[in-house]
């Protein structure tokens, strides 16, 4: 993502899948902990698939796009393409091991799992 090292800021918008599974909560929560950790600033999915003006231009204004994906559907990074939004990186969460399920009681082991891979 981003360079610690660089004198220069850039603004990474993150757009989490917030799907109805474990991997797709896995992912808002990976998007929530990222942005209190300074590594970027949690954005809309939501609002980018329904072309609200604002969070549009909101995503227009970010110098880096992420998107985190719970599984292979991508529904964060093709809602992204559909509204004409470049992805710079794309993380899958079922892709760094995490089986899809129903159960969304997350885990803070499976969130930190997550985000030390992110990260890596």
């Amino acid at each position: 993502m981003t360079d610690n090292n660089c004198c220069c800021s850039s603004v990474v918008g993150i757009f989490p899948c917030s799907g109805g599974s474990n991997v797709g909560q896995l992912a808002n929560q990976a998007a929530i902990e990222m942005t209190k950790n300074g590594k970027g600033n949690m954005m809309c999915t939501v609002g980018i698939g329904g072309r609200i003006a604002g969070l549009m231009k909101s995503a227009e204004g970010v110098d880096e796009i992420v998107a985190i994906d719970g599984c292979p559907l991508n529904c964060a990074k093709k809602t992204l393409k559909n509204a004409g939004i470049d992805v710079n990186e794309h993380v899958i969460i079922t892709e760094l091991g995490i089986k899809k399920n129903k159960d969304l009681d997350l885990k803070q082991e499976q969130v930190n799992e997550v985000l030390e891979k992110i990260n890596s």
